[in-house]
C-alpha cells in the first residue's frame, strides 16, 4: 500500500499564521518549491511562516502545519501528480505540461518518501534558509490512539489527548506546538 501525507488541522491556529489555510485531509507535499530563488527577507510574515513551518495541501495551496501518514492507491497518487502539475502550469508558469508532470511526480514521491511510518504518524517540518538553500528537517509525532479513532484525526484531533513523543535528539524549533514536538531520531534531511 503507498503511503503519502495529508493535511490535518488539530486546533484553528493555521487559519490565523497562514495566509490561506489548507482543509483538513487534503493530500500534501512539502511545499519548499514555493519558495525557491524567493529572498527571504522580501516574505511577509505569514510568508516565512509557511517558509519555516508549513506543508503545502494540493487542492486548495494553502498551508498546514502538520501531516498525517495516511495510505493511499496509486490512482490517488496519479490524481495528487495532475493536480500538482495543473498549479505547476497555472501557478509557477511550467515551460510545459510534461516539464510540469515530472516536477509534480518528483515532489509526491518525496513526500511519500516521508512516510515510511505507519498510518496516522504525524509529520512536522522545519526549515531554514542556508547560504541561499533551502534546508528542510522533518519530524514525526506517532498517535497513541487506535485505528478505530483514526477517521477523527483528519477534523476533530485535539493536540492534548493523543501525542506520545519520542526520543529527544534535538531541541523543539520555534513552532513547537506547546512543546510536544521532537525529533524521534528519524529525521529526513532536504536541501
Amino acid at each position: 500500500m503507498l503511503k503519502f501525507p495529508r493535511t490535518i488541522r488539530l486546533d484553528p491556529s493555521d487559519t490565523f499564521v497562514f495566509e490561506r489555510a489548507a482543509e483538513p485531509g487534503e493530500w500534501a507535499v512539502s511545499g519548499a518549491f514555493v519558495f525557491w530563488n524567493r529572498d527571504p527577507a522580501t516574505l511577509g510574515q505569514k510568508q516565512r511562516v509557511a517558509l519555516r513551518s508549513g506543508f503545502l495541501g494540493i487542492d486548495s495551496f494553502g498551508w498546514s502545519t502538520l501531516a498525517v501518514v495516511t495510505e493511499a492507491t496509486e490512482a490517488e497518487r496519479q490524481a495528487m501528480i495532475e493536480r500538482l502539475a495543473g498549479h505547476l502550469m497555472d501557478k509557477f508558469g511550467a515551460p510545459d505540461a510534461n516539464a510540469a508532470r515530472l516536477a509534480a511526480e518528483e515532489e509526491v514521491a518525496f513526500a511519500g518518501s516521508l512516510c515510511d511510518h505507519p498510518p496516522q504518524t504525524l509529520l512536522a517540518v522545519q526549515r531554514n534558509v542556508e547560504n541561499g538553500e533551502i534546508r528542510e528537517r522533518f519530524r514525526t509525532l506517532k498517535p497513541r490512539l487506535g485505528a478505530a479513532d483514526a477517521d477523527r484525526l483528519h477534523a476533530h484531533a485535539s493536540a492534548f489527548t493523543f501525542h506520545e513523543v519520542e526520543g529527544d535528539d534535538e531541541p523543539a524549533d520555534e513552532v513547537d506546538l506547546c512543546g510536544l514536538i521532537r525529533t524521534d531520531g528519524k529525521t529526513t534531511d532536504r536541501t
